[in-house]
């Protein structure tokens, strides 16, 4: 490429970036849809709270074996189906749009007992579309997730379990950015929410390594779980969000292996009892 070439590719990319980018402060800018909400606002004119927007992501974290999957479960139950005996108080706001589950971490077998409990629930959907991506390299998995959603249509959520699987080490600031660089990118542009879960430390409220601290900067809701000393009941806490923060409750798992939301949280479990994250 010459360079006069090379002048006339920036100034199309950069003139692009200068027609996409403009936010016009005069005009009024609605706020975005939301995806997944719990709870009401209290006042005289009462709306959800939103857990995650489109157009935004969402994180969870928690220890490892604290139930995360098991709450992405709640989630995606409350995205295809609605308010349910199980997801009390959580609600979606699909419309007919897809939901895309990939699972980084395990095995077919178990990757198929999470996506079936969504199914057990909701039934069966032809928008419901599941994945497991363990036997890839990071790379690879962030590539065909990037390759996937940009060439399906009609999204509307997105839950990637775990965010660590598409990158060699979380605590690489390049890796770290990269990766977090992708999640606002695919929302953004896709108009779409994605939700994510990473492990924190054991008596820490960090989320591992610097792809922890980049997504606390750049998440619209940080969200984080607290397992009961009994291990039966975890308690969901909003660290942090850019608009209103959802109350804390509870969920358990029943006996047929389902997350349940709890009508309240039980008055035996105070912040003292649980293990912390």
């Amino acid at each position: 490429m010459n360079m006069k070439q090379h002048k006339i590719d920036y100034e199309t990319k950069y003139k692009r970036i200068l027609e996409d980018s403009y936010v016009d402060p005069k005009t009024d800018v609605p706020l975005p849809p939301i995806a997944v909400s719990y709870g009401y606002s209290s006042g005289y004119n009462p709306h959800p709270i939103g857990i995650g927007s489109y157009g935004n992501f969402s994180f969870v974290q928690a220890p490892p074996k604290s139930k995360k999957t098991f709450f992405l479960s709640l989630i995606a139950t409350a995205y295809m189906c609605g308010e349910t005996e199980y997801t009390k108080g959580m609600k979606g706001y699909r419309k007919g749009q897809k939901l895309i589950h990939y699972d980084t971490e395990q095995g077919r077998f178990h990757a198929h007992k999470v996506f079936r409990r969504v199914t057990d629930i909701c039934g069966d959907s032809d928008d419901y579309f599941t994945y497991a991506l363990r036997q890839y390299s990071p790379l690879e998995r962030l590539d065909f997730i990037d390759w996937h959603l940009n060439n399906t249509d009609d999204i509307g959520l997105v839950i990637i379990d775990g965010i660590v699987d598409l990158m060699l080490d979380s605590n690489d600031l390049k890796e770290s950015s990269n990766v977090v660089q992708y999640l606002m990118k695919w929302t953004q542009e896709l108009n779409i929410h994605i939700i994510t879960a990473i492990h924190s430390n054991w008596n820490s409220e960090k989320p591992t390594g610097h792809l922890g601290s980049f997504l606390e900067k750049k998440a619209e809701t940080q969200i984080s779980l607290e397992l009961s000393e009994d291990k039966n009941i975890a308690v969901v806490k909003c660290m942090r969000s850019r608009g209103f923060s959802f109350d804390k409750f509870a969920f358990e798992v029943d006996s047929n292996g389902l997350p349940n939301i709890l009508d309240s949280i039980p008055d035996e479990i105070d912040k003292n009892k649980y293990l912390k994250v």
